[in-house]
């Protein structure tokens, strides 16, 4: 598990090497700019053309770590082209030494140039680049961007050319991963540690390729934060899959109980079905409207229907609450809400089951969430409960617009959590797992092939089955999380994103077990 930190905390690392270390300030500046060299230089397969370097640099630090970097390619026999947000008289501290440094050096380069920016239409030095640096702003910057950034980052994000951002892309605000308009880098090079932000929201659709880079204070200071923020690594994947004993029989490897599907809408209670027992759990009930129960017994593939009497409507009635009382003590794990559908009185049915049953362990998903959204959520105990909204799912659930739910979403889930001692299954592109006490798991495994119905279905299943099988939660969700996301990355072996279904993917959940046990064993 990588540990990720706070902008604040990475700043606050540059203090620590210059007040307590004694690293001169501009030694830091030459490590940082050699490291951000390096990596590109590690990547450089990923593009092709002249060896012609863009740098745009702000008038701060970063911009000096441009100045910086510029040397590096000048000396590795680059031609550069670089323009400077500031003239050199706005230029301050280490970042003016490096960009006289650079001034200097860059006389004996005649293909090579600095630029002073005056309008948009200076962008255009850099349309016979190769690769464009991005050295603008750094963590410190909040919020969105104004002129001339905003302008110059969209006239960037159209050219041509491979992109790297330096610690961050322009535009990224940091604390809540968020911007309207964000450099579009294709790799990101991270100084001193990883960064949370630059993992979800618009971080993990603009950071490209994500390496970390060093200032040269080693990884002490970085061992004595406080971290709540993590990166899910295949062997936590490894690590959290349920322990099968030699002894084990169908009851003992994981009853789970599904209350899913209804009349209109079968298909959601029938993935999530039949991917329990193709994740391992031993025994699998599903809670079906007696009426249409031959709907799903068609489908099932080895799981056996559980009928409930629906007096002909094919939904949850309230009535069979009772009737599910049994089975409902029987299971290890509850999985509920898949196509369920909003009747109102299958919403109070939902409710009531959440509530009789306080101390067992539900999945609560899709139509389930939905009809939490319609209580005062204060009111309903969902300690050691498991909740896998989408973000519009949530933001109904919190009562907020889906655009403002997505500005902060990260403190939106964690307060959710840990005011409601739950567990949160964020699905999205990245999925994001947090626990009772406000931790969180960032799963970047996956791809765009996921935002398909019946997928989130097959997602309930792989938790529903693991946690069935194990006595933990917070090892078996991550594992879950991951497993199906890498799934999905299997199928791209065969198929692209465009080509796979949710049954392709609950197909290939096996498989997605096996490669990561495979992996470690």
């Amino acid at each position: 598990m990588i540990p990720l930190y706070s902008a604040h905390q990475v700043r606050e690392a540059d203090s620590y090497a210059i007040n307590t270390l004694g690293i001169p300030s501009i030694v830091l500046m030459e490590n940082a700019s050699r490291s951000v060299f390096e990596a590109i230089m590690q990547n450089q397969s990923e593009f092709t053309g002249a060896k012609i370097a863009g740098i745009i640099c702000g008038k701060g630090n970063n911009g000096g770590d441009g100045f910086a970097l510029a040397r590096h390619f000048l000396n590795d026999d680059f031609h550069v082209r670089l323009i400077s947000l500031g003239a050199e008289e706005e230029l301050k501290g280490d970042s003016l030494t490096n960009f006289r440094t650079l001034k200097n050096l860059i006389a004996e380069y005649p293909q090579s140039k600095i630029h002073i920016y005056d309008n948009t239409r200076d962008l255009s030095l850099l349309d016979d680049c190769s690769i464009i640096i991005d050295t603008m702003l750094g963590t410190g910057t909040r919020g969105e961007l104004g002129e001339p950034y905003k302008g110059i980052v969209e006239k960037l994000n159209q050219l041509n050319a491979y992109k790297v951002a330096v610690d961050l892309p322009t535009g990224l605000d940091l604390e809540n991963a968020f911007g309207e308009t964000v450099f579009e880098a294709d790799l990101t090079v991270t100084l001193s540690e990883f960064k949370t932000g630059l993992f979800y929201n618009k971080g993990y659709v603009n950071c490209g390729t994500i390496v970390k880079g060093y200032i040269g204070i080693g990884d002490e200071y970085f061992k004595k934060q406080i971290v709540k923020e993590y990166l899910i690594e295949p062997e936590d994947a490894f690590w959290g899959l349920p322990v099968k004993q030699l002894d084990v029989h169908k009851y003992s490897a994981g009853k789970v109980l599904v209350i899913a599907g209804s009349a209109n809408m079968p298909g959601a209670a029938v993935f999530t079905t039949n991917t329990i027992l193709k994740s391992g759990a031993g025994s699998c009930f599903l809670a079906f409207p007696n009426s249409v129960k031959s709907t799903a017994q068609q489908k099932l593939d080895s799981a056996i229907v559980f009928p409930y009497e629906d007096n002909s409507r094919g939904v949850l009635l309230e009535s069979s609450v009772k009737e599910l009382e049994e089975k409902i003590n029987w299971a290890d794990v509850v999985a509920i809400g898949p196509g369920l559908g909003r009747d109102k009185e299958t919403q109070t049915a939902v409710l009531e089951l959440i509530q009789r049953h306080k101390s067992k362990r539900f999945i609560i998903d899709a139509d389930a969430i939905v009809a939490l959204g319609t209580e005062d959520i204060k009111k309903i105990s969902l300690k050691g409960k498991v909740l896998t909204p989408h973000h519009k799912e949530f933001a109904a659930l919190l009562k907020v617009e889906v655009n403002e739910l997505e500005k902060n979403i990260l403190n939106y889930a964690r307060t959710f959590a840990t005011e409601n001692s739950c567990y949160l299954v964020l699905k999205g592109a990245p999925t994001i797992v947090l626990n009772p006490s406000g931790e969180a798991f960032i799963n970047n495994a996956g791809n765009p092939g996921l935002a398909k119905f019946g997928t989130g279905d097959v997602l309930t299943g792989v938790i529903a089955s693991f946690l069935a099988q194990s006595h933990e939660t917070e090892e078996n969700l991550i594992s879950a999380v991951y497993v199906h996301s890498l799934a999905a990355d299997l199928l791209m072996e065969l198929k692209t994103e465009y080509g796979f279904t949710a049954t392709d993917l609950m197909e290939k959940i096996p498989y997605a077990i096996k490669f990561i046990i495979g992996s470690f064993i």
